[in-house]
């Protein structure tokens, strides 16, 4: 059916509008750890979860903005007090303080090449789970282009001179996986009764990571003095300018689970590994090896195999509609 087809466009647009602004978000908050305080000896773990806070609750400021200019703080309220909308939340909090967490952790125990590639599973995951819950059907290419993309992402996060790895790691670096993965899913199933719509489920999931990063976490970790200080330099100023593309990745990325489904929308916003590179050359100048293009080209051809793939059985099903 036509409307299929104009769902899956829109679907497979905004899949990639995520990852493209996703990657542009994570090489400029990366430029961003590297300013006063986030820069201080000692902080190496605390900083990114700051980052992180601030991020999601600026984000949150964002998405109110663009929510009160359409005029949908009206259904948004109403999406709040719904089942749908604290299914939304649960999603928000495997993502922002669970996956994220688990994230810094990791790199704080086994280091950033591999947690990289053990985090980068977490669309093998959500599909499997998406699979399971969602009954979510993507077929024998579709399984193998995904199966391409995430090898290419593992591959790019591999070093070779990397040191041992410690299981304390590698559980942290898994729970990030599970986060990330449980996240999608978890929205689909929020944003499936029609009674929260992608905005509006953005915005419940920036403000409760926000939230629960703010009264928890930040507090845990024994981050509040830092916060205070990092509020007072002009870092922050850099931090709010950066959400708004954070915000942007993630209302794409809401509208492509809604429109196509959990496991072809983390298809999609998983390249935002291949984007992030292709920045980081245009912003910092960074010289790309061989390997990356390479693997890059893996991420792009899975990604593509599995969404033409999704493609064709929509044009099968309207065939037979």
């Amino acid at each position: 059916m036509e409307g299929n087809r104009n769902n899956y466009k829109i679907g497979v647009l905004t899949g990639l509008g995520s990852a493209i602004t996703w990657g542009i978000d994570t090489v400029l908050m990366a430029i961003i750890l590297a300013m006063s305080p986030f820069s201080s000896e000692g902080v190496i773990v605390l900083a990114p979860i700051l980052t992180a806070c601030f991020h999601d609750a600026f984000s949150a400021v964002w998405t109110f903005i663009y929510l009160s200019l359409k005029k949908q703080l009206r259904p948004l309220i109403k999406a709040m007090k719904t089942r749908s909308g604290a299914v939304v939340a649960l999603a928000a909090i495997m993502g922002g303080p669970v996956g994220m967490t688990g994230y810094v952790m990791a790199i704080q125990y086994i280091g950033p090449s591999y947690t990289a590639i053990i985090s980068s599973l977490y669309p093998a995951f959500g599909a499997i789970l998406a699979y399971l819950i969602l009954k979510e059907k993507i077929g024998k290419k579709g399984w193998i282009g995904l199966f391409v993309a995430i090898l290419g992402i593992v591959l790019i996060g591999y070093s070779p001179n990397e040191s041992g790895i410690s299981i304390v790691g590698f559980i942290w670096a898994l729970v990030c996986a599970i986060g990330w993965g449980s996240e999608s899913v978890i929205c689909a199933i929020g944003m499936k009764a029609d009674e929260v719509s992608a905005e509006s489920a953005l915005q419940i999931r920036q403000l409760t990571s926000g939230i629960v990063y703010s009264a928890l976490i930040v507090p845990m970790v024994g981050g509040i003095g830092m916060s205070i200080e990092a509020l007072r330099t002009n870092s922050v100023w850099y931090l709010i300018a950066v959400a708004l593309s954070g915000t942007a990745s993630y209302l794409f990325y809401y509208q492509s689970i809604d429109k196509i489904g959990a496991t072809k929308a983390m298809g999609l916003n998983s390249t935002n590994t291949v984007f992030a590179i292709i920045f980081d050359v245009l912003i910092n100048g960074t010289q790309l090896s061989l390997k990356t293009i390479i693997c890059s080209l893996m991420v792009m051809g899975g990604v593509y195999l599995m969404a033409k793939v999704s493609e064709e059985e929509i044009k099968e099903t309207s065939e037979f509609a």
